[in-house]
């Protein structure tokens, strides 16, 4: 696999090597020693998620507050997305930045997303399925969520129509306000 860093330290693209022929394809999605190779440190991963959702819908900027912070392994099965980073560690010289890649199921990247990032995606194709590993089960009591229009942030998602949203994304808090958080882990 090739492993390429990404503009905020610790988030990883990673583009596995894949073996075609007219039969199909094949390629390993996930492997354990590898992945701890390219990231430096072994990841433990405890759960895996699946969604499905149509064009224009905009899930995020979702993150998980200790001691249930979640790196995510994302990748997308069917369709295309812009993904997106948030780097929310305030210790951190990259606080407030944010990277966005496309990844689909045709180019078959996957990005690597901490602990101590907030994370969302945007569909651009007419359906999408993402795929996600995560480093701590979901905890419902200590997941928060940024508005993905928040100003200082200055997201530059791809729309091509105004998101959809759930409820819960459209009411999100702007967190990012004169360069300082609110409420950030």
């Amino acid at each position: 696999m090739k492993v390429t860093p990404l503009d905020l330290p610790d988030v990883l693209l990673i583009e596995p090597t894949v073996f075609g022929d007219e039969r199909g394809f094949f390629y390993e999605s996930f492997n354990r020693q590898a992945f701890a190779e390219a990231v430096g440190y072994d990841v433990d991963f405890v759960q895996d998620n699946h969604s499905k959702s149509a064009r224009g819908v905009l899930r995020g900027l979702h993150y998980q507050l200790p001691p249930k912070a979640q790196g995510k392994l994302v990748r997308v099965v069917a369709g295309e997305v812009f993904d997106v980073a948030v780097d929310i560690r305030r210790e951190s010289p990259s606080f407030g930045r944010w990277v966005g890649r496309v990844i689909s199921a045709q180019n078959r990247r996957q990005i690597w997303i901490p602990p101590g990032f907030a994370h969302g995606f945007l569909v651009l194709s007419a359906s999408a399925e993402f795929l996600y590993k995560t480093t701590a089960p979901w905890a419902p009591d200590l997941e928060r969520v940024i508005a993905w229009n928040d100003p200082v942030l200055a997201i530059t998602w791809p729309l091509e129509i105004p998101p959809i949203l759930s409820p819960r994304d459209a009411a999100a808090p702007q967190m990012f306000r004169d360069g300082s958080s609110v409420g950030l882990a």
